[in-house]
C-alpha cells in the first residue's frame, strides 16, 4: 500500500482524494490549515489517516512541516499538492510557493501531483516578473498562479529525472472553489491525481492531464526558459534550491 500526503484535505477535492485513497487501503496524510480546520479531519484520522497541520501561506510554516514529513517512520511515496485558493495575498504563497518547497525540502517522494486548471491557459508568462511571492499584497491572478506551477511540474520532471513529476486539471467541480452550480463530475476531478500518486497511470512525467488524459498545456509551459524563470524567481525569495 502507498503512503500518500493530500495538502489541503479538509473539504472539495483533498478531501475526496483522501477519503477515496483510504477506502483503497493506503496510507494517507491528511492536512489542514490550522488545529480547528483539522477537526473536520477526525472522521479519516478514526480510519487511520495522519493529520498534519500547517498554514501554507506561512514559509516557516511549511518548512517545519517538511522536517515533520521527513521524519515519518514510513517515507511518503507521493504528495498530491492539491491545497490552493483562488485570490487573496496569499494565493501566490499556497499556489505555487508552498509546492515549491515541499518538493525541495520534503526527501522520500518519487511521485508529485501539482493540482493545475484549465484557467491556466489564460495565464502570462509575463506577470512573473511582478509577483509579491510572500503574500504581503495580492498580484497575479489565479490563471497566473496555475501557470506558473503547471511549468514548474514540468521544470521538476526535466530537472529531476528520478521524479515523477505531473499536473492535473481536475475540472470545473463543485467544491468551495468552483461553486455549486459547477457541472464537472466531482469523482473523476479527483481520480487522475490519485492514479498518477499510485503510479497507475504509466512512467510518465512532466504532462498536464484531464480525466486521464494528456492534454496540451499552455504554450509557456513547455518552454524551458521560462520553466527555469520560475525557478530562479522561486529560488531567489526562498533561498532554497531543488536538490539535482
Amino acid at each position: 500500500m502507498a503512503h500518500i500526503l493530500v495538502t489541503g484535505s479538509t473539504d472539495g477535492l483533498g478531501r475526496g482524494a483522501a477519503e477515496a485513497l483510504l477506502e483503497q487501503g493506503h496510507h494517507v496524510v491528511v492536512h489542514a490549515r490550522s488545529a480547528s480546520r483539522g477537526e473536520v479531519l477526525q472522521p479519516l484520522v478514526d480510519r487511520g489517516a495522519r493529520l498534519v497541520v500547517a498554514d501554507l501561506a506561512d514559509r516557516d510554516a511549511v518548512t517545519a512541516l517538511a522536517d515533520e514529513l521527513n521524519g515519518l517512520d514510513t517515507p511518503l511515496e507521493a504528495i498530491i499538492h492539491n491545497a490552493g485558493l483562488i485570490r487573496g495575498a496569499a494565493m501566490m504563497p499556497v499556489n505555487v510557493v508552498a509546492p515549491y518547497l515541499l518538493t525541495a525540502l520534503v526527501t522520500a517522494p518519487t511521485r508529485h501531483v501539482y493540482l493545475s486548471s484549465g484557467m491556466h491557459k489564460g495565464g502570462s508568462a509575463s506577470a512573473l516578473g511582478d509577483v509579491d511571492w510572500a503574500g504581503s499584497r495580492e498580484t497575479g491572478s489565479y490563471s497566473d498562479s496555475k501557470l506558473f506551477v503547471t511549468a514548474f511540474s514540468a521544470a521538476v520532471a526535466r530537472l529531476l529525472p528520478a521524479l515523477h513529476s505531473n499536473a492535473v486539471d481536475p475540472g470545473w467541480v463543485a467544491t468551495k472553489m468552483g461553486g455549486a452550480g459547477a457541472p464537472d463530475d466531482f469523482e473523476l476531478g479527483h481520480r487522475t491525481q490519485r492514479l498518477l500518486a499510485l503510479g497507475e497511470l504509466g512512467e510518465v512525467s512532466g504532462a498536464y492531464w484531464f480525466h486521464e488524459e494528456q492534454q496540451r498545456p499552455h504554450d509557456s509551459v513547455g518552454d524551458e526558459g521560462f520553466q527555469d524563470a520560475v525557478l530562479a524567481a522561486l529560488e531567489r525569495e526562498t533561498d532554497v534550491a531543488l536538490p539535482r
